[in-house]
C-alpha cells in the first residue's frame, strides 16, 4: 500500500507564496518520478511541474520563473515553492508519485494524492 498526501494548500493575494509538500509513504524500494499537477473549476488538469530521480526538472510554461519543485533529503518528500501567484493559479493540486515496490526495469507504482486547494484572490 502506496500512500501520497499533500498539504500546504491555502488562500494567498496575488503576488503571494504558498509552499506545498507531498509525502509519500508504504511499501516503496525508490522513487522515479513526483510531480505536481492542478484541475481548476471548468479547465483540463495539467501537469505543473515535475521531478525526476536523476533530477531533472520539467515545468509549464505557465509557471515557469515562478514554481520550483524540489525534493527534501528523505527524497520521499517533494515540495513545489509557489512565488508570484496569480488568480489563474487557483485549482486544486495533485501529487502524483511514479515508483517502484522492487528493484525493476519500470515503475510498477503510480500513486495520486487527494489533493490540495490553492486560491488565488485579485
Amino acid at each position: 500500500q502506496v500512500r501520497v498526501v499533500e498539504s500546504g494548500g491555502g488562500s494567498v493575494q496575488a503576488g503571494g507564496s504558498l509552499t506545498l509538500a507531498c509525502v509519500v509513504s508504504g511499501s516503496i524500494f525508490s522513487i522515479d518520478i513526483m510531480g505536481w499537477f492542478r484541475q481548476a473549476p471548468g479547465k483540463q488538469g495539467e501537469l505543473v511541474a515535475q521531478r525526476s530521480s536523476e533530477g531533472s526538472t520539467d515545468y509549464a510554461d505557465s509557471v515557469k520563473g515562478r514554481f520550483t519543485i524540489f525534493r527534501a533529503d528523505d527524497e520521499n518528500t517533494t515540495y513545489l515553492e509557489m512565488n508570484n501567484l496569480k488568480p489563474e493559479d487557483t485549482a486544486v493540486y495533485y501529487c502524483r508519485a511514479l515508483a517502484y515496490s522492487r528493484p525493476g526495469a519500470r515503475p510498477d507504482v503510480d500513486s495520486w494524492g487527494q489533493g490540495t486547494q490553492v486560491t488565488v484572490s485579485s
